[in-house]
């Protein structure tokens, strides 16, 4: 089955870096937009970098100039670069993949997330 696994979370003190990964595997014909939320518990899920399939990006605007989304379309996959990470990125990220399956039907699949924690 079609899955997407994210990786790459970790502890880290303000100011550093990490960077997460989001792989699609499975039998899919093409994987189209993919986006990177965050959830901290009891609030809502927030968008933190959105890019298409033709490589348009979109960030939110607390981390723009910091985080940088790409992805490797040959292996299926999409980076979340973070530098300069603040006590206030600290949450569990999830990668949200759409895709276009075998028989052309459109998909929306998300990872289980990876925590991210910021804190001295």
């Amino acid at each position: 089955q079609v899955q997407v696994v994210e990786s790459g979370g970790g502890s880290v003190q303000p100011g550093g870096s990490l960077r997460l990964s989001c792989a699609a595997s499975g039998r899919f014909r093409r994987l189209n937009a993919m986006v990177w939320y965050r959830q901290v518990s009891g609030k809502e899920r927030e968008l933190v970098a959105r890019i298409t399939s033709s490589g348009d990006t979109n960030y939110a605007d607390s981390v723009k100039g910091r985080f940088t989304i790409s992805r490797d379309n040959a292996k299926n996959t999409v980076y979340l670069q973070m530098n300069s990470l603040k006590p206030e990125d600290t949450a569990v990220y999830y990668c949200n993949a759409r895709l276009t399956g075998i028989y052309y039907s459109e998909y929306d699949l998300w990872g289980q997330g990876t925590q991210v924690t910021v804190s001295s």
